[in-house]
């Protein structure tokens, strides 16, 4: 499927479970169509292909965190009044670039001037920030290990997952560097994907027969830009500010949270993003995730239906899928992903190393 097959897949099929209600503006959240399928100005080819003529349509990049930012934009146009109903696409088409391709066009998340011009790849800019916290915390390879068997774990019964198979601690430990520390098990998977929701003002619920959440809060925020530049290359200063703001602007705290979607590009990101937050102590995520705190049946489920690790993550497309299966586990429609009782969710896209990071709370519709 080409990256326009992708998007009207996924947006007919939100439209379709919307009834009569539609789109008075595309978002289409992505981060390199134009290297990755030679294709931009994807708002008005999406708009055009779903028959919608005379909306704004427009694209949103902020690398990986590109689904994310798109929501933000559709929450702030609802919030504002200036639309009713927003249709959100995040879409990503990967496998048209040969390995060394595609990792070229992820380095574009980071400096290009002063770390790709050096050979430095986004992989071996998490490397360093992996082995730099091994070594700062004392953590061991078995229980950041822990990360990636979790989202693999749940990913065996979630349907639309790429990878739908467990894995041990010791399949991370022995499969192939790819950038030393980092394993292949301990890395998301190359590949396509497309994810879409509709964001409606409160006056619309009721004409969305499939059921809706609330978006409590919608925070972006940013870091300093170059991973070499920052005092502390362990600290995840956005993912803090805009969890922070998030829950201020929802009046909510940690422990009201019954679910969360981290992005979980590398084990390492899971660790920082949830140390940031203030899920867990410095050093302590990894121990956390050990011990079962954040399995389905845990304190705290976090990827509940594989994660960026085992669901895939098609880099542009992937906060839009946390957004959705926000949904389906707040509105009872997550089959065997279902966590019993969810009634909020934290959903968490970076682009880069925590260099842009969007962070939305949602909640059921009572």
């Amino acid at each position: 499927m080409g990256i326009g097959d992708l998007m009207v897949e996924s947006s007919v099929g939100v439209l379709r479970s919307c009834g009569d209600l539609k789109p008075d503006r595309v978002i289409v959240g992505n981060m390199f169509s134009g290297v990755g399928s030679k294709q931009e100005h994807l708002g008005a080819y999406l708009a055009s292909s779903l028959g919608l003529i005379n909306v704004p349509a427009y694209k949103v990049e902020a690398a990986c965190g590109s689904g994310g930012a798109a929501l933000h934009n559709a929450y702030l146009a609802v919030k504002s009044g200036e639309s009713d109903a927003v249709l959100v696409t995040g879409v990503e088409k990967m496998t048209d670039l040969n390995v060394s391709e595609a990792t070229s066009a992820l380095a574009m998340a980071d400096n290009q001037e002063y770390s790709a011009s050096v050979g430095a790849t986004f992989l071996s800019l998490n490397a360093l920030t992996h082995r730099l916290y091994c070594s700062k915390y004392h953590v061991t390879r078995e229980e950041l290990a822990s990360f990636p068997v979790l989202c693999h774990t749940n990913a065996v019964s979630s349907p639309h997952a790429m990878f739908r198979r467990s894995i041990s601690v010791d399949d991370v430990i022995k499969s192939p560097i790819v950038s030393d520390p980092i394993r292949l098990l301990d890395s998301a998977p190359i590949c396509d994907g497309a994810a879409s929701v509709m964001v409606v003002s409160k006056r619309n619920l009721k004409r969305a027969p499939a059921g809706a959440v609330k978006i409590e809060a919608s925070e972006v925020a940013v870091n300093v830009f170059g991973l070499a530049e920052r005092p502390d290359p362990l600290d995840y200063i956005a993912t803090r500010a805009a969890t922070k703001r998030a829950l201020a602007g929802s009046g909510r705290e940690l422990r009201d949270i019954d679910t969360m979607e981290v992005h979980d590009a590398f084990s390492i990101t899971s660790a920082l993003a949830l140390e940031a937050m203030g899920v867990s102590k410095k050093g302590g995520a990894p121990k956390d995730a050990q011990n079962g705190r954040f399995s389905r049946s845990g304190e705290l489920p976090i990827n509940t239906f594989g994660g960026l690790k085992a669901r895939g993550h098609p880099v542009g497309a992937s906060g839009v899928y946390e957004a959705a299966e926000a949904f389906m586990q707040l509105t009872g429609s997550a089959g065997q992903c279902q966590v019993k009782g969810a009634k909020t969710s934290l959903i968490h896209n970076m682009g880069g190393v925590d260099t842009t990071t969007a962070v939305h709370i949602l909640s059921e519709v009572s």
